[in-house]
C-alpha cells in the first residue's frame, strides 16, 4: 500500500530495521570498531532516544535522563543536546555526556557503566544520530520488533566476531529447548548467574508471557516485569548489553528509576547467594581454571589460580564450571529447578568432581542429562551437555533414582556457518522430556534398538562407574566404522579446526602452568 506522494506507509519489519542497523556496522567498521562495540555504542543512543520520546506524547513522563555536571558547569544529557550539536562540538559533548551518565544508580548505571565514546569520526557519529536512531519511533514499536532487532544485533555481533558478543551468546536454539522443557511459571523467580546478554531471561519470560498471559492479570503483568529475572554479569559491557536486552522485552526489574534487573561488575562465586530463587537458567563461562594476575617483584605478571573458598561449597577447587554447579545449588530453594548448560569435564573429572557430582545426585534428583553436539557454540571446541536437576529437602537417601541421557552428538554435525543447530533438532528431545510428567518417560534405546538417543541409568548403575563419571554414550559413531559415513568435507574440516583449537588451548594452559611452577621453583 503507499500514499499519494509514492512513500509506502508500511511500518518496517524487524528484519529491516534490523537489517539497516547493521548495514552501519560495516561503516563504522572501516574505522575500527569492532561488532560488539558498534553494538554497545548503539545502545546508548537507543536508551537516549527512547527516554527522549517517553516524555512526548502520549506518555508525557518526566525525564529519566539528569543533568551533567563538570568543571565546566551543568549540562543536558538528553537526546535533543546531541540533535543541535555537529563536527567536534558533537564528539565532545558525547564524550562528556557518556562520561556523567557512567556515575549513575539503577538501570542507567548499569548501561552507561564505564562508558566511552568509540567512534572517532564525529560525522558518522552524526550520521549514526540523525539518519539511524532518530529517523525511527522505536516506543512505537511493540516490544517484540524492538526485542528482536536487537536479539539478532547480538547474534549477528556474535557470529561475525570471535572477539565480540561470541563468548557472552548461548544460541538462541538450545535456550528455546531448555525453556521449553523447564516451563516457567508467573510464579516463578528466575536467577541466571552468569547472564551474558541475557538469552535465557528474555525468552522464559517471553515463555511465561506466551503460555500465561491471556489468564494474568494486570498485576500480575506487573509482577513479571518487576520480579521474574534476575541476571548477574561480571563483565560492564557485556551487563550493558543484557539490561538493554531485558529493557526492550519489557523486563524493568523494580517499580522506580533506581531498578535494575542486572548486577554488574561482581562475580557470582565471590559470596553466598543473599535470596533464593525457584528457578535456574544459566551457561557459565567456559574455561577450566579460574586464576587472577598479580605483579611480581620485577614487575612482570603472575597468574595464579584462584581456589574459591566459600563456606556453604562441598569442595575448594580452581575449576570455574564445578564452582558455579556449586553455587547454583546453594542459589536454588528447595524443588527448585535448574537447567544449565556445562562442558564435559563437570562429568568426568575425578577429586573435587567426583565428590561434587555425587553430593549433588544425593541432594537433588539430577535426572536428566542432554548431550549436546559439537559445532553450535562460538567459542571452538566445546563439548558442552545441559544438566537438568531439582533440588531436595535433606533426606538419609539419595535423592537421585534415574538419570535420563539423550545423545544429541553422536553422528550429528553441525557447523555455525553452513549447518547451524535449528530449534526442531531439538524436537524429539522437547518431547521424550515430558516436562511435568517424568515418571510416564520411555526409552527409545534398547538391546533391540541400540541406536535410540534417549536412555536411562538406575543410581546403582552410575555409582559403580569410575568416579562416578556421566560421561554416558552408546551408540555406535559411524565415522569411525566406515569413512564412508564421515560427514561433508567443510564440515568435517570445521570440525577438526575446533578441535585443534581446543587442543591448543589446552597445551596454551598446560604450558603457562609449567612456566609459572618453573619460575617459582626458581624463586625458592
Amino acid at each position: 500500500m503507499s500514499t499519494h506522494n509514492g512513500q509506502s506507509n508500511a511500518t518496517p519489519t524487524a528484519s529491516q530495521i534490523g537489517t539497516r542497523v547493521w548495514s552501519y556496522a560495516g561503516v563504522c567498521r572501516d574505522d575500527g570498531l569492532s561488532y560488539m562495540a558498534y553494538v554497545e555504542q548503539l545502545t546508548f543512543l537507543l536508551f537516549l532516544k527512547m527516554s527522549d520520546e517517553l516524555t512526548k506524547p502520549p506518555y508525557n513522563q518526566p525525564s529519566r535522563i539528569p543533568k551533567g555536571k563538570d568543571e565546566s558547569g551543568t549540562f543536558a544529557c538528553d537526546w535533543p543536546s546531541l540533535l543541535k550539536l555537529d563536527g567536534a562540538e558533537l564528539y565532545t559533548h558525547y564524550r562528556r555526556l557518556l562520561t556523567a551518565l557512567s556515575g549513575q544508580k539503577g538501570l542507567l548505571g548499569v548501561i552507561f557503566k564505564e562508558a566511552e565514546c568509540k567512534i572517532k569520526d564525529p560525522a558518522k557519529l552524526r550520521r549514526l544520530i540523525l539518519d539511524l536512531i532518530d529517523r525511527e519511533r522505536w516506543l512505537s514499536l511493540d516490544l517484540d520488533v524492538k526485542g528482536v532487532i536487537y536479539e539478532e544485533l547480538l547474534s549477528r555481533s556474535a557470529a561475525e566476531s570471535t572477539g565480540g558478543a561470541g563468548q557472552y551468546f548461548t544460541p538462541r536454539p538450545i535456550i528455546q529447548a531448555i525453556v521449553d522443557v523447564m516451563r516457567p511459571t508467573p510464579d516463578d523467580t528466575i536467577v541466571d548467574p552468569a547472564a551474558g546478554t541475557g538469552g535465557f531471561l528474555t525468552m522464559a519470560y517471553e515463555s511465561v508471557l506466551a503460555r500465561h498471559g491471556k489468564e494474568m492479570d494486570k498485576d500480575q503483568k506487573r509482577r513479571i516485569r518487576e520480579d521474574l529475572v534476575l541476571a548477574q554479569e561480571l563483565v560492564p559491557e557485556t551487563a550493558r548489553l543484557c539490561a538493554m536486552n531485558l529493557y526492550l522485552h519489557g523486563i524493568t526489574g523494580g517499580k522506580d528509576e533506581l531498578s535494575t534487573p542486572v548486577i554488574s561488575g561482581k562475580s557470582s562465586l565471590d559470596s553466598p547467594p543473599e535470596k533464593l530463587y525457584s528457578m535456574v537458567l544459566a551457561n557459565p563461562p567456559f574455561g577450566k581454571k579460574q586464576s587472577f594476575k598479580t605483579v611480581n617483584e620485577e614487575g612482570k605478571l603472575e597468574s595464579d589460580e584462584d581456589v574459591v573458598v566459600r563456606d556453604d561449597f562441598w569442595e575448594s577447587t580452581a575449576n570455574k564450571q564445578l564452582n558455579f554447579v556449586q553455587h547454583i545449588f546453594n542459589l536454588l530453594k528447595v524443588n527448585g529447578r535448574a537447567g544449565v548448560v556445562l562442558p564435559d569435564n563437570v562429568l568426568f573429572e575425578g577429586g573435587p568432581g567426583q565428590k561434587i557430582r555425587n553430593e549433588l545426585m544425593k541432594q537433588c534428583d539430577v535426572h536428566t542429562l542432554l548431550r549436546l553436539p559439537t559445532g553450535i557454540f562460538y567459542k571452538p571446541g566445546v563439548k558442552a551437555n545441559v544438566l537438568f536437576f531439582d533440588r531436595k529437602p535433606p533426606q538419609e537417601k539419595p535423592w537421585t533414582k534415574k538419570l535420563w541421557v539423550y545423545d544429541l552428538r553422536t553422528n550429528k554435525h553441525f557447523t555455525l556457518k553452513q549447518h547451524p543447530i535449528q530449534r526442531d533438532d531439538f524436537d524429539e528431545f522437547v518431547d521424550l522430556y515430558k516436562p511435568g510428567a517424568i515418571h510416564r518417560r520411555k526409552p527409545t534405546w534398547s538391546e533391540d534398538s541400540p541406536e535410540g538417543r534417549w536412555r536411562c541409568y538406575d543410581y546403582d548403575e552410575l555409582l559403580k562407574r569410575d568416579k562416578l563419571s556421566l560421561d554416558l554414550f552408546w551408540i555406535k559413531d559411524d565415522s569411525l566404522e566406515d569413512s564412508a559415513d564421515l560427514p561433508d568435507p567443510d564440515v568435517l574440516a570445521a570440525e577438526i579446526v575446533e578441535d585443534l583449537q581446543d587442543a591448543l588451548e589446552q597445551f596454551g594452559g598446560i604450558a603457562e602452568s609449567l612456566s609459572e611452577s618453573t619460575v617459582k621453583s626458581k624463586g625458592t
